[in-house]
């Protein structure tokens, strides 16, 4: 096995074979041959195994047809891929490196094969006294010609392979850091859009909204008169959005992921917040008109013409 599979690095690229279409075992093991030029087949003994070990853990399922298990990736096997872009990017790159290393390798044994031919040749020229027939040396001269020529084609594989590999990863890093800071501004953008709706109106939802936009209630002169608690009853004057909030949640790669994550913490917050202050009739009804302004806002921001 090459040494890019090391450290269960062969389940993690079967992971992404399958999540390009579903494939029976012997598909697979010729795929593999593929990625290296032919120059790396796996056998049975190692390619089977793990895929059973994927199904064990829920990542594959199968299903038989014409009298042969096709294999497909499950939710979870595209969650853990998802989760791994980045490593799975840089064994791409790997791979590659290493088609480039195994043609030199066989660049470099042409090379010795060659040359032994070609001693081989002048000391049997040497040790006779008739000259090497025409023909033998013809058809020797054309397995020299044939090995090199091999050699060649080779190489020019392993390095187109390798070029391509590089850009591919380089891309797919790029096209990552890009929708983390889509995904950021985004929330930030609508973040901003809600804090102005809530604050129109005010109220108890408003003091919920300041808190988890990065702001409260001023309590400044000039204000207007400080929330009682009941709907409708504050001025909602609050600071701008705070671009740091959720900071602490670590970008996955997946903008539709992250933005799970941010609604998920903003629920959190808002139920917090109600807690500690109280829900009466009033507040109940005003907190609706919030969060069905909000919701509208947020799906007019999400439409795809966007």
């Amino acid at each position: 096995m090459p040494p890019v599979f090391a450290h269960g690095r062969l389940r993690l690229y079967l992971l992404k074979l399958l999540d390009e279409a579903p494939r029976h075992g012997y598909e697979v093991i010729r795929l593999l041959e593929e990625r290296f030029q032919g120059l790396y087949a796996p056998s049975a003994g190692t390619v089977y195994p793990r895929l059973a070990k994927l199904e064990a853990e829920g990542l594959v399922t199968h299903a038989t047809e014409g009298g042969r298990k096709v294999y497909s990736i499950t939710e979870a096997g595209r969650a853990e891929l998802a989760d791994r872009g980045g490593e799975l990017a840089d064994l791409e790159l790997e791979i590659r490196d290493s088609v480039s290393e195994l043609a030199a390798e066989i660049r470099d044994d042409v090379r010795g094969a060659a040359g032994a031919l070609r001693r081989e040749m002048r000391a049997a020229a040497s040790a006779t006294a008739t000259p090497v027939e025409d023909a033998s040396w013809a058809a020797a001269k054309e397995e020299l010609r044939k090995a090199k020529q091999e050699w060649k084609e080779q190489a020019r594989r392993a390095k187109d392979e390798s070029r391509r590999a590089r850009e591919e990863a380089q891309q797919a890093r790029r096209q990552a850091k890009e929708a983390q800071e889509r995904a950021r501004e985004e929330v930030v953008r609508i973040a901003g859009q809600l804090q102005e709706q809530f604050a129109k109106s005010g109220g108890m939802l408003g003091s919920l909204a300041g808190s988890w936009l990065g702001g409260a209630p001023t309590g400044t002169a000039g204000a207007g008169p400080a929330s009682t608690g009941t709907a409708g009853s504050g001025a909602g004057a609050f600071t701008a959005a705070d671009p740091h909030w959720a900071g602490d949640l670590t970008p996955t790669g997946d903008p539709a992921r992250d933005l799970d994550r941010l609604l998920d913490r903003f629920r959190d917050d808002v139920r917090d917040a109600a807690r500690d202050h109280g829900v009466t009739p009033g507040v109940l009804a005003e907190a609706r008109a919030h969060l069905a302004a909000a919701a509208g806002r947020l799906a007019e921001t999400l439409r795809p013409s966007r």
